[in-house]
């Protein structure tokens, strides 16, 4: 059992909802707390992992910056589920597409993750995991986005430990696969949701494309997050 307050998240207990909202960036953390939450308390600033706790249409929810990468992802997660008796993380990131059919703007529903990381070796499993979604969650998911008419691409998507990436053949054939997009978080954020025997759900906006470079305006990207965001909190 993992001991709160944490060397990287300052809360005490029962300052954290048991639903998560988990954006990389602090920035929308702080965005979803300001324009979404009433009565709003601010529960870490601890290396700028911001996090707070409100009230949205009557449901106490939390949001929390997860910071970029897997292992930054693995830390939050793990502290969250385990030191602060969460119980479902709805991860609301970015994403670039590897597949013609896959637009800018485009919300997915990550099924399940595949990964170029070695984070799952830690687990000692005789064989290969593959990370999935909770089934429950990504029904709500499913259902939410159809009331508030946000379609959906739902799949498979890679996880990768790199953003600049130096082979852009091997992002092909991802995409070849039938892999929609690559982002950063997600495999980890499944790992450690099953090992803690918890739930988590990844619905990721695509904001550029990973094989030719195109990437969504500045101007563009709050109207874009915004659909994202309202199915992850309504679901």
């Amino acid at each position: 059992m993992i001991q709160v307050p944490t060397i990287h998240n300052e809360a005490k207990a029962g300052d954290i909802a048991p639903k998560v909202i988990l954006p990389g960036d602090p920035v929308r953390a702080k965005f979803i707390a300001e324009n979404y939450f009433t009565e709003t308390k601010h529960f870490n600033a601890v290396r700028g992992a911001l996090g707070y706790t409100g009230l949205y249409r009557g449901q106490t929810l939390s949001v929390m910056a997860s910071g970029m990468g897997m292992p930054s992802m693995g830390i939050y997660a793990q502290e969250l589920f385990e030191g602060y008796g969460v119980e479902e993380i709805y991860r609301v990131g970015t994403a670039g597409s590897l597949r013609e059919e896959v637009k800018i703007h485009d919300v997915i529903l990550a099924v399940s993750a595949s990964t170029d990381s070695n984070f799952a070796a830690a687990y000692h499993l005789p064989g290969t995991i593959a990370p999935t979604a909770d089934f429950g969650l990504m029904q709500r998911i499913a259902a939410t986005a159809k009331y508030h008419q946000v379609e959906l691409k739902a799949g498979n998507i890679l996880t990768s430990d790199r953003f600049y990436q130096p082979c852009l053949e091997d992002m092909k054939a991802w995409g070849a696969m039938g892999t929609l997009v690559v982002e950063m978080e997600t495999a980890a954020l499944y790992l450690v949701a099953a090992q803690t025997g918890k739930k988590a759900v990844s619905l990721l906006t695509v904001t550029d494309n990973a094989l030719t470079g195109e990437t969504m305006p500045p101007k563009e990207k709050e109207r874009s997050l915004r659909r994202m965001i309202v199915v992850a909190m309504n679901a």
